[in-house]
C-alpha cells in the first residue's frame, strides 16, 4: 500500500500563517458527506472562529439531513469568495468537491488523507496514514495552539470526535493508530455528551433495519470471500429508503465470516452508486476504473448500467482469488 505524507510540521505552519493573513475563509468538503467530512469542516470552523473572532469563517455544501445532529452548512454568497481563502478537506479530487465555487477564491488549500491522485491547491497537506481528516485538523490545532494561540471549543471537540469515530468504524479499522487514540482521549476531556453523539451516529430507523435484513438474506458470496448485493430503485422504494440512507448499511456485510471484500450497488436516478469495502484486498484501484477512487480498503465508484455491475463483480472476484 502506497503511503503518502505531503507536508508535516512545516506545511502545518504554512497553513496557519496563510489562515492568519485572510479575513474571509470558506471551507468545502466532498459531496454526499459523512461524519469525517462534517467533523473536519465544522471542527476547523469552530476552532478558527474561537481563535480569530474578527474573521468571517464559513462552511459550504449541500446539507445531509442524516447529519443534522452535528451541524448545518452556512449560506455563502458569490461575492464572499472575492479575496477569500478556500480550504477543502477530506476530498481527493476536484470532481468530488461540493460547491464548485471553490476555485473562485484568492487561494486554495487541500487537507486530505486519501491518495493524492489529484494534487490540486496552492498548499497541500495530505497524509494517507491519518485515520481521518478530523484527526489531521486536531493536529493542525495543536500546532496552532503553540504558534498562534489557537483555541479549542466544546463543539469543535464534539464534531472532530464524531469524524474520527466515523472514519475509524468506532476505532475498529486498521487506520486507527496510537495517535488516533491519544487524540480521541484529548477530545473527550471537553464538555459534550458522547451518548447523545453516538445515538445520532448509530441509531437507525426500522425501515433501514428491514432493508438490512434483506441484505443479509440476499447477498451473494463466492468461495474466495468476494461478495455483493444489488439494490435497485424499486427495492429501495419498497422499503421506503433513499439511496443516501443506504450509506449507513455499507459496513453490514463486514460481519460475515469468511468475507474478504464486498460491493453494494445502489441505483439512483442517473447512475448506480458502487460502494466497495474490504478486509484486506486492495480495492481502490478497481474503483478508479469506474469513475471513482478512495482508500485502499474503502472506496466508491459510479456505473451507468446493471451490465457494468457484472463486470465490477467479476473483477472483484479476481482480486479476491
Amino acid at each position: 500500500m502506497l503511503i503518502t505524507h505531503i507536508g508535516g510540521k512545516c506545511m502545518k505552519r504554512q497553513i496557519i500563517d496563510t489562515i492568519s493573513s485572510y479575513k474571509t475563509i470558506i471551507i468545502h468538503r466532498h459531496v454526499r458527506p459523512d461524519p469525517d467530512a462534517y467533523g473536519s469542516t465544522f471542527g476547523l470552523r469552530e476552532i478558527l472562529q474561537a481563535s480569530y473572532p474578527d474573521k468571517q469563517i464559513f462552511v459550504t455544501g449541500e446539507h445531509e439531513e442524516s447529519l443534522d445532529f452535528l451541524e448545518k452548512p452556512d449560506q455563502v454568497t458569490d461575492d464572499q469568495y472575492e479575496g477569500a481563502l478556500v480550504i477543502v478537506t477530506d476530498t481527493a479530487n476536484t470532481e468530488r468537491i461540493d460547491d464548485q465555487r471553490y476555485s473562485t477564491g484568492a487561494s486554495l488549500i487541500k487537507i486530505d488523507h486519501h491518495p493524492n491522485d489529484d494534487a490540486y491547491g496552492d498548499l497541500l497537506w495530505v497524509n494517507t496514514q491519518a485515520s481521518s481528516v478530523s484527526e489531521m485538523i486536531y493536529e493542525l490545532y495543536e500546532e496552532g495552539k503553540t504558534t498562534a494561540n489557537w483555541q479549542m471549543t466544546d463543539n469543535a471537540a464534539r464534531v472532530l470526535f464524531a469524524g474520527i469515530v466515523g472514519d475509524t468504524g468506532r476505532f475498529m479499522f486498521h487506520s486507527t493508530s496510537q495517535k488516533t487514540f491519544e487524540i480521541a482521549g484529548d477530545l473527550i476531556k471537553y464538555n459534550f455528551d458522547r451518548t447523545e453523539l453516538f445515538n445520532g451516529m448509530y441509531e437507525v430507523e426500522r425501515k433501514l433495519l428491514h432493508l438490512q435484513g434483506h441484505i443479509y438474506q440476499q447477498f451473494v458470496m463466492d468461495d474466495n470471500g468476494a461478495a455483493y448485493i444489488k439494490l435497485p430503485q424499486e427495492l429501495l422504494e419498497e422499503y421506503g429508503v433513499s439511496a443516501t440512507e443506504t450509506s449507513l448499511l455499507v459496513g453490514s456485510l463486514g460481519n460475515v465470516k469468511g468475507i474478504k471484500a464486498w460491493i453494494m450497488f445502489i441505483e439512483e436516478e442517473d447512475q448506480i452508486r458502487v460502494r466497495l469495502r474490504s478486509k484486506g484486498p486492495i480495492i481502490n484501484e478497481l474503483a478508479k476504473q469506474y469513475n471513482g477512487g478512495g482508500h485502499p480498503l474503502a472506496s466508491g465508484a459510479s456505473i451507468y448500467s446493471w451490465s457494468e455491475s457484472d463486470e465490477v463483480i467479476a473483477k472483484l472476484k479476481e482480486i479476491c482469488e
